[in-house]
């Protein structure tokens, strides 16, 4: 069994090179991330490796690339499109959400839409206005597209793969504050499904939920907790369309409690729309209102106040403490 410890990062470009070893028809487009290898080098060396016909650089224009790449697939390639940072895929959003996540229904199921849209989304980078943002919840809404997150190493390297084989529309959400993070990744068996959740630590008191950089965030709160005495079972919920209830379902009729945390704003997102389906499925198994923590319902703040605006351990456990005391 080969596993190797590495950044999700470098966990990224060895499951984009499998997938374009794998497939002749795997193809990489984006702003910069052929010559450059990408902002975060996450197709570094690729363009070199497999030629500027299969890594291609795009022009700054969004929506052309995600038209193109539309195109692309229609003529039975499987393409794999970069946007540089989350606020930058509104340009592309109609082309998204009108075109890309409708065409299989169109043309019923006669039509596949193999297309990949790799988005670096979330905050903890001290960066500007639109390089910091959460949009999961506009494309989790969309019918007709798959929404994903990884928060290891391991499964990056793994669900890019299974993104990319898929031969429906996957949104690929990469929390880029965990580019740098060490896991390990084990190269000869993928450990899930893409569309399966998971329990990451055993507890007994609270379930803690979250996804992508979360999840992290949530471990570091449930160690705290038990150093004061409280037991805290995490699950990272990996995909948020469609969500794998089982394993959430579980560990909330086990506990009786349960914490969403997010860094998107609380209205409307993802972890309303799982807080209110574990209400209505667990209900009777509930010792407490599920409860939320989340970004403020406000546009990303300046870089400096990004501490303020993000969920961090303190937070979740004062949510913690409300719940027990239930």
């Amino acid at each position: 069994m080969t596993i190797e410890s590495m950044p999700m990062s470098k966990a990224l470009n060895a499951g984009l090179r499998k997938a374009m070893e794998d497939d002749p028809r795997v193809l990489l487009m984006g702003e910069d991330i052929g010559r450059l290898g990408g902002v975060f080098r996450i197709t570094e060396h690729l363009q070199r490796d497999f030629g500027d016909r299969r890594v291609l650089d795009t022009p700054l224009a969004e929506s052309g690339i995600v038209g193109t790449a539309i195109g692309l697939a229609m003529a039975g390639f499987r393409p794999v499109v970069e946007i540089q940072f989350d606020g930058f895929v509104f340009p592309a959003f109609d082309q998204i959400t009108s075109q890309l996540a409708k065409l299989t229904n169109r043309h019923e199921g006669a039509l596949s839409m193999p297309v990949v849209i790799r988005i670096p989304y979330g905050g903890h980078i001290g960066a500007v206005e639109h390089h910091q943002e959460s949009p999961e919840a506009y494309f989790a809404h969309t019918p007709g597209l798959r929404v994903v997150a990884p928060s290891t190493s391991n499964d990056a390297y793994w669900m890019i793969q299974e993104a990319i084989r898929s031969n429906d529309p996957v949104i690929f959400l990469e929390p880029k504050s965990r580019y740098w993070q060490k896991g390990e990744v084990e190269f000869e068996a993928s450990a899930l499904p893409l569309h399966a959740s998971r329990i990451v630590r055993r507890g007994s008191d609270v379930t803690l939920v979250g996804h992508g950089a979360m999840v992290t965030t949530l471990l570091q709160a449930a160690a705290l907790a038990e150093a004061e005495g409280t037991s805290c079972e995490v699950v990272d919920v990996r995909s948020l369309s469609p969500v794998d209830y089982g394993p959430i379902l579980d560990s909330v009729r086990s506990t009786g409690r349960m914490i969403y945390a997010q860094e998107a704003p609380g209205h409307t997102s993802v972890g309303s729309e799982i807080a209110a389906t574990v209400m209505e499925r667990a209900f009777y198994a509930l010792e407490a209102p599920v409860l939320r923590v989340s970004g403020f319902d406000a546009p990303f703040p300046p870089a400096k106040l990004e501490g303020t605006f993000l969920p961090d351990a303190d937070r979740i456990l004062d949510a913690v403490d409300r719940s027990l005391a239930y």
